[in-house]
């Protein structure tokens, strides 16, 4: 009874071994389980006793599978079957051309049949994706509050949002600025400004992109009751790397400026309100760096020279550098100009903003 049961253990054994994928190693070893997937750099292998293990691909000199296996190779070519080894090179039994013979190092990738699944799903919405797919973004915030004899309260909020695909790029931005101060019970505001827009590129080539856009503003100090600017153009990837992107672009747009009617002073006759609509030259750049790990620096320029009246211009310049204290906090220096050549008259040409404080994140977009 008891040769039995001990041959009837050791069958199950081997019939459970014998539908495992086996794995040896340069050193001899031989390992068993399921084989999940591997990068060309590590294999991993899914084991009853030791669970998940990870074995380095050039340790790696046999496969004998006993499931279908998704071997991609150097020249993009996929090939499906059962997997043996022969000669050091892998013998690939496949339903539709037979076998098929691949070296070890033409083999950039294995995965079974869920991951090659997850995979071409991944693929598959790289490719295809959805409007609400791929954001990321961030929100800058500086804040300054003094009190005592005086008492004031200055802050800026500036938000971004992208979604970035290997074809196109959406952006969504928007900048408040607000300063208030109360002296000897004397209260006044000295900065009050909102800027935001919407921006899409759409890549033509790995070079050329196309955009549009539509930017809007209102600033209290320069009586702007609204700037709205809608225009578009086409664009150059000076320099496309993971870590520095410079990109140049020229256009052109329509600008409308609206500014409110100002009551008569003892010092200032009255203005009724005034419409300004006028079309304009749009040429600019774009910088995004990872100077280091921690470290990144964000920078646009644009000019603007008009059109409709000749010699007048205008121009915005926006650069970041932040510094990375976590995955989704670092700490920003923003500076920003805002430059009209033509004001209204008793307002100045220049807007300028200087502000530190933390920027939060969420996605994994550029900047």
């Amino acid at each position: 009874m008891r040769h039995i049961v001990a041959i009837a253990v050791f069958l199950c054994l081997s019939a459970t071994a014998s539908e495992a994928d086996q794995i040896t190693l340069k050193n001899g070893d031989r390992l068993t389980g399921t084989i999940v997937k591997s990068d060309a750099k590590t294999l991993l292998l899914k084991t009853d006793f030791a669970g998940d293990v990870n074995l380095q691909w050039d340790a790696v000199t046999s496969i004998v599978s006993t499931q279908t296996l998704h071997l991609t190779l150097q020249d993009g070519q996929t090939i499906v079957g059962i997997v043996t080894t022969s000669d050091g090179k892998f013998e690939v039994a496949t339903r539709q051309t037979g076998p098929v013979v691949a070296t070890k190092e033409s083999v950039v990738g294995v995965r079974d049949d869920a991951e090659q699944k997850a995979y071409d799903d991944q693929i598959d919405r790289l490719r295809h994706p959805h409007l609400t797919d791929f954001w990321s973004g961030l929100l800058d915030t500086g804040l300054s509050v003094t009190r005592g004899n005086s008492e004031s309260l200055s802050y800026s909020l500036s938000g971004k949002a992208a979604r970035v695909t290997e074809r196109d790029k959406i952006s969504v931005y928007t900048t408040a600025i607000y300063t208030n101060s109360t002296v000897n019970d004397i209260n006044s505001t000295t900065a009050h400004a909102i800027r935001g827009g919407v921006r899409g590129d759409l890549n033509v080539s790995d070079r050329v992109f196309v955009f549009g856009f539509t930017d809007f503003e209102y600033d209290q100090f320069q009586d702007l009751d609204l700037r709205n600017v809608i225009g578009g153009g086409l664009g150059y990837h000076v320099i496309k790397t993971k870590t520095t992107i410079l990109d140049l672009f020229a256009g052109g747009d329509f600008d409308q400026d609206f500014f409110g009617a100002i009551a008569a002073t003892a010092t200032t006759p009255a203005r009724p309100a005034i419409t300004r609509k006028s079309g304009e030259i749009d040429v600019g750049e774009t910088f995004n760096a990872k100077v280091n790990n921690r470290t990144t620096l964000t920078e646009q320029f644009s000019l603007y020279p008009n059109v409709s009246d000749t010699g007048a211009y205008r121009f915005q310049f926006d650069t970041t550098a932040a510094t990375k204290l976590k995955n989704w906090l670092s700490w920003q220096v923003t500076y920003s100009d805002r430059y009209l050549s033509n004001p209204l008259p008793g307002f100045k040409k220049n807007d300028l903003l200087l502000s530190t404080g933390v920027r939060l994140t969420f996605g994994k977009g550029v900047f």
